[in-house]
């Protein structure tokens, strides 16, 4: 059960970071470069959500398996 928890919890910070992340991209257009929206990203805790997520997601599924 505790993998399960573990995996719905990193599904759900995956969502909401890549969400973020999307969403950020409509500063492209506004006139930032591709090396600004990185730096910017680096710069936003919320971005860090998504790979949190994944990590989380495949420590689950890992553990699920044995």
């Amino acid at each position: 059960m505790r993998y399960w928890l573990l995996l719905l919890t990193g599904f759900g910070f995956a969502v909401a970071g890549g969400t973020v992340t999307i969403t950020y991209l409509n500063l492209v257009p506004a006139g930032l470069t591709w090396i600004e929206f990185m730096i910017f990203i680096r710069t936003r805790l919320e971005c860090y959500l998504f790979p949190t997520g994944i990590l989380m997601i495949t420590i689950a599924l890992i553990l699920m398996e044995d």
